[in-house]
């Protein structure tokens, strides 16, 4: 089997938003966060996605909070990391500042400003509602301190002019070595359709990776049809609890085991870490501090 049929899954761990009255499983210390990091390694994950917390489970953008998580899901496994770059009302020299000094493999960077919301229908209301703020001298200032670093941006698009804002940034000479993350399923964004998800990663400039992020529990028909396409996949606490209605997930691990054996249906081998690694041309560690200084 070759690269082409192989699969990069990548798992969510934590987020921001979730905490565990809603699922007693979202881990909030560092060694919870690295725990998590190993379960999903071993069910097939070759990348975790990363938001700092707070020992008590709060936001947190403290270097020393990275810093921690990085160690000790060093200490467990080889697994790819990807850490966030995305918040609310939170200057940009605070969201960049874990990135420049920790230089993970992967950042997040969101791609446009746009109304960010959940809705109850329920309720008949929104249960948040918030703008989140991405304008183009912000994406600028975050692409600079990434290339300066050699830490690989993961271009987050919740609509199509988030990727039709790629092209840009790619003649000013700003993004080179990148992927494309397209997340389907947020108030204010794409909607979690096969439909939805079958034009816009038409539009992903070619040659350029991309990976679905489905949220809540449609997510399982947009990683079947990602996995039809071509495409890579996340999943994870961060964007969904449920491995099926009414079955709350145990931790990352069984949403990747799940993510994992849909690939395996199909005919598509979940990535190891090394072809992950030649899938997205990710530098090896020790390149990327060389190509930094």
């Amino acid at each position: 089997m070759g690269l082409a049929d192989k699969v990069v899954i990548s798992a969510a761990l934590t987020g921001v938003a979730a905490n565990r009255d809603q699922c007693k499983w979202i881990p909030y210390t560092p060694q919870e966060i690295a725990e998590e990091a190993l379960r999903a390694y071993n069910a097939g994950a070759a990348i975790v996605h990363i938001h700092g917390r707070e020992y008590d489970g709060a936001p947190s953008w403290r270097v020393e909070i990275f810093r921690e998580i990085m160690q000790e899901v060093r200490k467990r496994c080889p697994v790819i990391i990807n850490f966030s770059t995305g918040a609310v009302d939170v200057d940009r020299d605070t969201r960049i500042g874990h990135i420049r000094e920790l230089r993970p493999e992967i950042a997040a960077l969101n791609m446009g400003t746009m109304n960010y919301a959940k809705y109850s229908s329920k309720r008949r209301n929104f249960v948040f509602s918030m703008v989140f703020q991405n304008p183009f001298d912000d994406i600028m200032f975050f692409l600079d301190g990434m290339n300066q670093n050699g830490v690989k941006p993961e271009c987050e698009c919740f609509d199509l002019g988030h990727i039709e804002s790629i092209p840009p940034l790619m003649d000013m000479g700003l993004l080179k070595n990148f992927q494309v993350s397209l997340i389907m399923g947020v108030v204010g964004g794409m909607g979690a359709t096969a439909r939805n998800l079958a034009h816009v990663s038409s539009v992903v400039p070619s040659g350029v990776a991309w990976q679905i992020i489905g949220i809540s529990q449609e997510q399982w028909l947009l990683i079947s049809t990602a996995l039809a396409l071509g495409g890579n996949i996340r999943v994870g606490l961060e964007d969904n609890f449920y491995l099926s209605p009414g079955k709350m997930a145990e931790g990352n691990g069984p949403l990747v085991e799940k993510a994992a054996r849909m690939a395996r249906d199909i005919g598509r081998e979940p990535a190891t870490v090394e072809e992950a690694r030649a899938i997205l041309k990710l530098n090896q560690p020790e390149e990327r501090t060389k190509k930094a200084k």
